[in-house]
């Protein structure tokens, strides 16, 4: 069978057709339809079945790092008591309203001990933070180096939070060394009762 009797050949009279041209005809519609089939359903379902697969793996790697949290949810709870009770010390560390006044005596046992004089001593309006407040006390003192060292080291041993701040230090002829520095403690921040709010109101 040549390509002139494949030009002859007309659709209309198939029946006719040599068997041949019937078989090669079947094979192109063959492959037509597979083809079409491959783009209208096999296609679709390959993207599907990788997104699937894609799903499958992130639910793995979900569910793997859920077993490791669930797993390590003891130690979390440990961690968390611990921490728990660092800040109900660190809370103890901070004085109370009611131990300001004494803590103002240690700070002038302190400077008196190491042998500094002190020129004032004064309270500074108190800073509102988030979670605590701050309160300032601004001392001028005289004496030396080692005087001041000394204090220092005292301030840190207190069982208070005391911190040191802004230090100045200035000496004029035949006189001692001066030194300002501001003193902070602090002092937790309890929130306002609802109640009191209210009252207020």
């Amino acid at each position: 069978m040549d390509l002139n009797q494949l030009n002859e050949l007309e659709l209309e009279s198939i029946g006719t057709w040599p068997k041949p041209a019937k078989i090669m005809l079947a094979l192109v519609m063959v492959v037509l339809l597979s083809v079409l089939g491959y783009y209208t359903v096999v296609r679709d379902s390959i993207t599907q079945l990788e997104q699937l697969e894609q799903k499958e793996i992130e639910l793995k790697n979900e569910f793997e790092r859920k077993y490791k949290l669930a797993a390590n949810l003891p130690k979390y709870r440990e961690q968390l008591e611990l921490m728990q009770q660092q800040f109900a010390d660190l809370l103890t560390m901070l004085p109370t309203a009611t131990e300001m006044p004494g803590l103002l005596d240690s700070m002038t046992y302190l400077a008196t001990d190491a042998s500094l004089q002190i020129q004032s001593l004064n309270w500074k309006p108190e800073v509102e933070r988030e979670f605590y407040i701050e309160m300032p006390i601004e001392m001028k003192v005289t004496g030396g180096y080692h005087d001041f060292g000394a204090f220092s080291s005292g301030v840190a041993g207190l069982p208070r939070i005391v911190s040191l701040h802004d230090f100045t230090m200035s000496r004029g002829e035949d006189a001692p060394l001066t030194m300002t520095v501001t003193a902070k403690t602090y002092r937790f921040s309890e929130p306002k009762s609802t109640d009191a709010a209210q009252g207020a109101k």
